[in-house]
């Protein structure tokens, strides 16, 4: 018997009506692709881009990759497109059919997926709008937006389409960016999602990548279950100066950014792609262009790579991503425990494909990672109107057991709080080794006072590397004009890493890079223990 579906919203990112066609069809676009080539277009700070010439050089294009847009479809019989769509990979979920071409309507509403679709394969050399971050790639469309309402059963089948065809999933969509929903994937979602890393790519793991949202500064990602997701790469962006776009979501979960338009009103200054009806825009923006362009990115690493599994792409986009030219007027740049320099709003900074493409040749896996239940603080405690909750919880990590977590990959406190509006609510945690990590900014439009947080996973990625033992510290207060009053019930910390050091079996070639940091500090802590170990040894015997 067929379960009955409840509906809800899921909304476009980026979305920007189009006042006029471009008139230059007939000349390529490329030399107004500033995000992969930076040579001071639109105003724009030259070289600060994607550094994707380096990974063309290099030859490496894509080849052999297929990327999903998960959308409202894409015009694959676009000229720029055809050479390069996926039919086999390519699904209707929204009309139950193989066509997952779009619904054509007067405002180009269902342009979305199409202008996605554009960033990341389309054709190189052949005179039609631009090229593709991943010219050679395959590109599979998956129409499920276009339905007039959102269901557990669509989502699940979209993510979960396909999985040994498609190896990474581009979502440039999420809850409603209004500054005051809190949702996330449901149940069969979920499920698909785990699967998807689990079983996906032959077991390597899919390769989701989510758009971090739109909401500005009202709103955060840590909001949206599926930016939040430790299974998704989260992606922000930047303009093509380095400065933030001002819909740019900040949160702790974000792993890294790329490029799109949010300031400018040069029509250059936004990313140029293709769009309905075989024609180019240079429109795009939002987070919505960010996140194909880091698919894009990743299915070059996956060229020099096909081993790579899911978190190897994490880590690799950790260790190659720079600060470069990127500037956040509100977050400071910052190092973490073990030196790692990250933003609260742009992550370990924008994605640098040529970079990664010459660790990933040389990457080897992983070691096998564990999850780890570091401790559960369950009396209820009152949030002061003014001050600060400040809570411990000291945790050996699951030392001493199998699902010893001693090198952080994700960390999460899994709250459940209320308070007479949520919206003003800011929630702080700190690290054994010293980090900050902000949970949860305030959000002004959100004046819920009865749902509150019911254990919700609020992620960072801000401790990637760390030591996991030790104290741990969550702090929740009030930021607003107006008193309000709160109550903690329940925190969980969620410790997800490896125990053997991840980095002490890999190649550098740079000696200067982040993985050359890393790794010299991984053996210096790796010989202190077993220093540790022989002393106790010893001591033991006497």
């Amino acid at each position: 018997m067929a379960l009955q579906q409840e509906g809800f919203d899921r909304k476009k990112r980026g979305y920007r009506d189009i006042n006029e066609i471009d008139i230059n069809m007939n000349d390529p676009l490329f030399t107004k692709q500033w995000y992969l080539i930076n040579t001071g277009q639109a105003d724009g700070t030259p070289g600060l881009d994607l550094n994707v010439a380096e990974a063309w050089e290099l030859g490496y294009t894509g080849k052999g990759v297929t990327i999903g847009i998960m959308d409202d479809g894409i015009d694959y019989l676009h000229p720029d497109l055809a050479s390069n769509y996926n039919a086999e990979a390519s699904y209707d979920f929204s009309s139950n059919d193989p066509y997952p071409y779009p619904r054509y309507t007067d405002d180009w509403f269902n342009s979305h997926g199409t202008r996605c679709a554009g960033e990341v394969s389309a054709a190189a050399n052949n005179n039609i709008c631009g090229v593709g971050v991943a010219y050679n790639s395959k590109v599979a469309g998956i129409r499920m937006l276009d339905q007039p309402f959102m269901t557990d059963v669509i989502e699940a089948s979209s993510i979960s389409h396909m999985p040994q065809l498609i190896d990474i999933y581009s979502a440039s969509w999420g809850p409603t960016d209004n500054g005051k929903t809190v949702d996330g994937p449901r149940e069969l979602t979920l499920q698909a999602m785990a699967d998807g890393v689990n079983k996906g790519r032959g077991g390597k793991g899919s390769i989701y990548v989510w758009a971090s949202g739109d909401g500005g500064s009202s709103d955060d990602c840590n909001c949206d279950g599926y930016a939040s997701s430790m299974w998704t790469v989260s992606i922000n962006s930047a303009i093509n100066d380095g400065r933030t776009a001002l819909y740019d979501e900040s949160c702790s979960s974000t792993l890294a950014s790329t490029f799109s338009n949010g300031r400018k009103r040069n029509p250059e200054a936004g990313v140029a792609t293709t769009d309905l009806y075989g024609n180019c825009t240079l429109r795009h923006s939002g987070t919505s262009a960010a996140a194909p362009e880091a698919a894009g990115v990743f299915a070059l690493a996956l060229e020099a790579n096909m081993g790579l599994t899911w978190r190897d792409m994490q880590h690799l986009t950790v260790l190659t991503s720079k600060r470069n030219q990127l500037h956040d007027e509100v977050h400071q740049w910052r190092r973490n425990g073990v030196g790692l320099e990250f933003n609260h709003l742009f992550g370990y900074g924008v994605l640098d494909a040529g970079a990664m493409v010459k660790m990933a040749k040389d990457w080897k896996t992983v070691p096998e990672r564990f999850h780890c239940v570091g401790g559960t603080v369950q009396d209820p405690e009152k949030i002061p109107s003014t001050g600060k909750l400040v809570l411990t919880l000291t945790t050996a990590a699951c030392e001493g057991k199998e699902n010893f977590v001693r090198y952080l990959e994700h960390v999460q406190a899994v709250i459940t709080v209320n308070a007479t509006r949520r919206g003003d609510l800011n929630i702080n945690m700190t690290s054994p080794m010293g980090t900050k990590s902000i949970l949860l900014s305030r959000r002004p439009r959100d004046d819920d006072s009865k749902v509150g947080f019911d254990k919700w996973p609020f992620m960072t990625t801000h401790t990637w590397g760390e030591d996991a033992r030790g104290t741990w510290t969550l702090e929740l207060g009030f930021v607003g004009s107006t008193p309000q009053k709160g109550v903690l019930k329940e925190w969980t910390l969620m410790l997800h890493g490896t125990q053997s050091a991840p980095y002490i079996d890999q190649v550098v070639r740079d000696y200067q890079s982040k993985l050359a940091m890393s790794k010299k500090q991984e053996l210096e802590e790796e010989l202190d223990e077993a220093v540790e170990r022989s002393l106790k040894s010893i001591l033991g015997k006497n």
